[in-house]
Formats: structure tokens, C-alpha cells, sequence
């Protein structure tokens, strides 16, 4: 039986109709939900301690791969102008989160800069001095009288007094010179400075540039071995946003991991973003950062982890060699626990 006026077809219009609807419905939702998601992504402020460079691959890595956004964090770089600067920028919360040194950054909590330390990226001491062989140095003691010259942010120099008194010099016996990061090789040749401070992944170019006359001695051997650089964060926007700092620091800590696994995919992650840098070179740097970071807590405990004995003993130490105007626990200058434990360093 058919009801008068009606046919198959016209039955079946309401049923076509009421699917269209669906799909429509169910595509604004789709698009509703895409801005929802956009829009709960935050913007953070992510100051380095210098020029972006092959131990920064893991960050450029996560965002390329699109980890920090799926955990709602904007990234944006800032390159940085030396370890203090990035202590002083993410101390008065001008950046919420940056890298730096850590003996500089106990060294701004003594001067009442309110900074935490959520993540270890060296385990060793980057630094190291460099010197022409003919100039007649051959420690840190024979630098009594002669000119020093680094960038004048360069967290060594907050760093220098307690790396001379631990060789038995004064710290004010030497006089230190404004040099830019890539002049520091020419200075040295030019005699204008008697000897210059780097960091690790500059030793294949003062070695390329100096030769056979070139001084060396890493700090970590010179009696000097405190933690190095980390990741900080203003202590405000940590309380404020702390659900946030947690995500981040484990999207970070998985990147490290990541990078140590495999790390071409990440050093082509930061080429690809910073146009400038060869791939070779900072595949160099990116290796040679591997060795700082290795030590027994970061392949036992966590990786990124900061040792509560270590710390103690680098503030120990920072107090004696600089002193600090404001004396504080230690354990408010850092945390470990947005650390997972269960990732490791594995070379």
C-alpha cells in the first residue's frame, strides 16, 4: 500500500536531507573543536643562552615534530646573548623560560633572583680556556696579570671566581675584555687578549684556527666541575602555570632522549629552522654535547635530573669562590619532579 501523493523517492529526500545535515553539523564541529584547539595553545617565550646551536637540536626537534603544540605550548626561540643575559631576561620575567649556566643562576638567586631549575642538559661543565702556546700560559694560575676576553654576558665570567681561587689566584688578577663570540680567535692572534673562554663545541674551530699553537684546558679538569647548563624558569610563571612547566619539561626530556637515540633527524630539525648553520657542523657540536651529559645519575636516576649532593656541593662551592648577598636553600634553586624516571640517558 502507498499513501496517496507520495512516492519511493519522496520518502527517501527526508532521510538524504537529515544526512546532509549531519555531515554538516559534524564538520562545523570539526572546525569548532580546530580553533578550540588553537586556542588553547600558550605562547612561551623560550630565551637560549646564545645563538642557536647543535646542543638546542632537541627543542627544534619537539616543535618541528609538533610535541609542544600538542601539549598547548607556542614555542617561540629567542637567541640569547650569553648565559647571564638568559638569567637576568627569565629572573625578571621578561622570559618565562630559558637556558643557562647553573652556577650563575645559584650565583642570581644569592642576589634574590627568583629562578628554578626544572631540567639538567649538562651534567659536566662546558667551559673551557684556550691560549696561544707561545704566550708562555699553561694553566690557569700563569692567567695572573694577563687579559681575558669573552662576550661580555658570558656566563664564565660569573663563573671565573670560583674557577681562580680553586687554582690559587685572585680572581681580580685579571682583567677581562669585551669580545664577541666569533671574534674571539682573532683577538688571540692579534694579541689584543691573552687568552679566551668557550664553551665545549667550539673546540674544532679554535683547533682548525690555532693548531699546533693552540693552549688548552677544560674546566672540569682544572678542579672546576659544577653542573652546567639548564633549563630555568621565572619562579612566578612557574606557580601560575605549573601544569604547563610540567609538560614542557617532559616534551623536552623525551627530545633529549630522542636525539641521543638518533640525532640526525634532530640537527636537521634545527638547520632546517636556523638557515645559517651547516648540518656537519652542528652534528659535531650535537656529539660532543653527549659527553656532558653523561654521568651516573642522568643513566641511573633520570635524565635531566639534578643530584641533591651535587647541587649541595656547587652551592657550597659558589658561596665560598663568589658569595652570595642573600644566602638560600639550595633545594628552592631547582626541582626534579616533572622528570619522568623512566627516561634515561642510553649512548
Amino acid at each position: 500500500m502507498r499513501l496517496q501523493g507520495t512516492t519511493a523517492g519522496d520518502a527517501a529526500a527526508p532521510a538524504a536531507g537529515l544526512a546532509a545535515f549531519a555531515v554538516r553539523i559534524t564538520l562545523a564541529c570539526a572546525a569548532l573543536c580546530a580553533a578550540a584547539a588553537a586556542g588553547a595553545q600558550t605562547r612561551v617565550d623560550f630565551v637560549l643562552n646564545r645563538g642557536p646551536s647543535g646542543d638546542h637540536a632537541p627543542y627544534y626537534f619537539a616543535k618541528k615534530r609538533g610535541w609542544y603544540v600538542k601539549e598547548g605550548i607556542d614555542l617561540s626561540f629567542e637567541p640569547g646573548r650569553g648565559s647571564a643575559q638568559a638569567t637576568q631576561k627569565v629572573g625578571a620575567g621578561a622570559s618565562p623560560i630559558g637556558v643557562s649556566d647553573m652556577g650563575g643562576v645559584l650565583v642570581a638567586r644569592g642576589k634574590g633572583a627568583d629562578l628554578v631549575a626544572v631540567f639538567n642538559v649538562q651534567a659536566n661543565s662546558p667551559q673551557g680556556l684556550y691560549w696561544l702556546k707561545r704566550s708562555g700560559i699553561t694553566s690557569v694560575r700563569d692567567l695572573a696579570g694577563r687579559r681575558i676576553g669573552n662576550p661580555a654576558g658570558d656566563g664564565a665570567r660569573t663563573m671565573w671566581p670560583a674557577l681562580a681561587r680553586s687554582n690559587g689566584i685572585d680572581p681580580a688578577s685579571v682583567t677581562w675584555v669585551d669580545v664577541e663570540a666569533g671574534s674571539r680567535v682573532a683577538a688571540l692572534k692579534a694579541k689584543s687578549i691573552d687568552a679566551t673562554t668557550a664553551l665545549f663545541d667550539a673546540h674544532p674551530v679554535f683547533q682548525r684556527a690555532l693548531g699546533d699553537d693552540m693552549g688548552f684546558i677544560a674546566w672540569k679538569d682544572a678542579g672546576l666541575n659544577p653542573y652546567g647548563n639548564s633549563v630555568i624558569v621565572n619562579a612566578d610563571f612557574l606557580a601560575r602555570n605549573r601544569p604547563l612547566v610540567d609538560r614542557f619539561v617532559k616534551v623536552t626530556q623525551r627530545a633529549f632522549a630522542a636525539c641521543v637515540a638518533q640525532p640526525e633527524p634532530c640537527v636537521q630539525a634545527l638547520v632546517e629552522a636556523n638557515g645559517a648553520l651547516k648540518f656537519d657542523i652542528e652534528l659535531t657540536h650535537w656529539k660532543l654535547l653527549e659527553t656532558l651529559m653523561d654521568d651516573r645519575h642522568s643513566r641511573g636516576v633520570a635524565l635531566g635530573i639534578h643530584d641533591d649532593a651535587r647541587m649541595k656541593a656547587d652551592y657550597e662551592l659558589m658561596a665560598a669562590s663568589v658569595g652570595f648577598d642573600k644566602p638560600f636553600d639550595v633545594k628552592r634553586a631547582y626541582t626534579n619532579e616533572f622528570l619522568d624516571r623512566n627516561v634515561r640517558m642510553v649512548r
